[in-house]
């Protein structure tokens, strides 16, 4: 079943009732929710205050908390590890033994099917890298010559202007990027975990202070599609988060996608591609398949 996400930005109070999420606002039930429906549970204001019931019950059915700062940005994300998978020690077994030169030929992988992926945004809003087309295509393993920076610093100022600078900490289009990436990294953790993965263990991203570096890898070709869904907004004047707009970037976990040639939400691709992924530590698989989005 598909899981939902919930998005809270309102000072409130959030229960467990019952088996039921339960979400209190100005002293007025604002509405509730089965826990075994619920996926990711986003907390975004500073006044919301939650039990301990919450927390427990969330770990125990998969469901990934997070919390976000005054810029949309996932300050914290609490991630079911213990409960995740009953195979969790000998999986993150293989997870810590793999060799750097799979590490490698698999990022090479993942950098040219990113950099195919803001090719086909590009087409999608009328324009045309021929470019990032060929980037796409001479990657080498482990990225060297960084060809993901170079096709992204031409894709960004044809996507969205000159003028354009990625910046997480601006508001304006930067913020509903933030915002998209966030629930596209919780789908990537909460399917790592469920998988018996570690999230903290990476291909390529390595950095300390980063607690999902293996979700930040394997999300990055579905960067394009929230920049898709952002340049969407941007057409009709939604330049800010407000609720129409985290709707419709909420929406894209439940989007279909064709994933080995069967069609399914992304919510469920994710999975898909997280046990091809363990395949391929084990060595019973060779290649990372991709979801891709139906008539893209």
């Amino acid at each position: 079943m598909l899981k939902r996400v919930i998005d809270i930005s309102s000072k409130s109070y959030i229960h467990i009732k019952n088996s039921q999420l339960v979400i209190i606002i100005e002293n007025e039930v604002a509405g509730s929710i089965p826990v075994e429906d619920l996926g990711v549970l986003i907390l975004q204001h500073p006044g919301i205050t939650l039990s301990i019931a919450v927390v427990t019950i969330c770990q125990k059915n998969n469901v990934i908390i997070v919390f976000c700062d005054e810029n949309h940005l996932p300050s914290s994300t609490l991630l079911p590890l213990a409960t995740g998978h009953s195979l969790h020690s000998k999986i993150l077994a293989n997870q810590i033994c793999v060799k750097l030169t799979l590490k490698k030929r698999l990022w090479k992988k993942i950098v040219s099917l990113k950099i195919e992926e803001q090719y086909k945004t590009l087409i999608y809003c009328g324009e045309k890298s021929e470019r990032i087309k060929k980037l796409s295509r001479e990657v080498k393993s482990g990225d060297p010559e960084n060809f993901e920076a170079q096709a992204a610093r031409i894709y960004w100022k044809m996507l969205l202007g000159a003028n354009f600078k990625r910046d997480v900490e601006k508001d304006g289009i930067n913020s509903l990027l933030n915002y998209g990436y966030t629930i596209m990294r919780a789908l990537f953790a909460r399917a790592i975990v469920a998988g018996g993965l570690h999230p903290t263990l990476g291909l390529h991203h390595r950095n300390q202070y980063n607690a999902l570096c293996l979700a930040d890898d394997l999300m990055e070709p579905c960067r394009a599609w929230v920049d898709l869904y952002v340049v969407k907004l941007a057409s009709n004047g939604i330049t800010e988060i407000n609720q129409e707009s985290k709707e419709i970037l909420l929406s894209l976990i439940s989007v279909n996608v064709r994933y080995d040639n069967k069609v399914m939400p992304l919510m469920t691709a994710c999975h898909y591609l997280v046990s091809r992924l363990k395949k391929i530590y084990d060595g019973n698989a060779t290649e990372l398949i991709y979801p891709s989005l139906l008539g893209q």
